[in-house]
């Protein structure tokens, strides 16, 4: 009898064994470090997997660790300063990254008056940070109420933005896509028009270009439009 119960207890075990095992085989660990083009290692780059933010960032050295799905196939770093690059994991659990030229740590939580805060898609970042230059429009004002169309609003406020009828171009943005129309972004949700859109209903506007639009990958090599609408409860 006690024979039995020993070996059921056994049985038990490596069932349970096996079932962890087969959960903790579903994730892989990832880590490295993250350096510019002078060896100087780089502190809060955002750790992207897939081309989305995963939360995590670099530490003071410039290291990282991070536990993903075996299903992912890529990670990359990504620095408000130089935009982002990635590497195929391809069964890795060490890959590390180094940035062309000199990279800045990322600042994300100092506070300077001095600088106006700008929403760059994962995150916010002050204008100083960034070097593609960026447009803002806050469309609470009074006199934006004037304008008939967003198209409008957008050629009247914001220098750089080439508007002809519902056409949008962005100066400077580098297209590698065979349109030259920048990503639309309303509400953290990248749509295809704005046609519907009216100035009454605009709560902010903001254009990026360069490595500012460089979170959004490809997507956003003819610069991005992140547009943010009036809510219920806004004041």
């Amino acid at each position: 009898m006690k024979i039995r119960i020993l070996i059921c207890l056994l049985l038990i075990n490596v069932s349970f064994t096996g079932l962890f095992g087969q959960k903790a085989g579903r994730m892989i660990t990832i880590k490295g470090y993250v350096v510019d083009g002078t060896d100087a290692s780089i502190a809060n780059a955002i750790i992207m997997i897939d081309g989305e933010k995963s939360g995590y960032t670099t530490d003071s050295k410039g290291y990282y660790k991070i536990k993903i799905s075996r299903n992912n196939t890529k990670i990359g770093v990504f620095t408000f300063t130089n935009g982002i690059i990635e590497e195929a994991i391809n069964g890795r659990s060490r890959i590390d990254f180094r940035f062309k030229g000199s990279v800045p740590d990322q600042i994300t939580d100092k506070v300077d008056p001095g600088n106006e805060a700008i929403n760059a898609g994962y995150g916010t970042v002050r204008k100083k940070e960034l070097t593609g230059p960026v447009g803002k429009i806050d469309g609470t004002k009074s006199k934006y109420a004037s304008y008939n169309s967003i198209y409008e609003m957008l050629r009247g406020e914001i220098p750089g933005v080439v508007v002809n009828g519902t056409s949008i171009i962005i100066r400077g943005a580098t297209s590698i896509n065979a349109s030259n129309a920048p990503l639309f972004v309303v509400d953290g949700v990248p749509v295809n028009t704005i046609d519907n859109i009216n100035p009454q209903m605009v709560k902010s506007i903001e254009v990026l270009k360069g490595s500012s639009a460089a979170i959004y990958g490809s997507r956003g090599s003819n610069g991005v439009i992140l547009i943010d609408l009036i809510k219920a409860g806004d004041n």
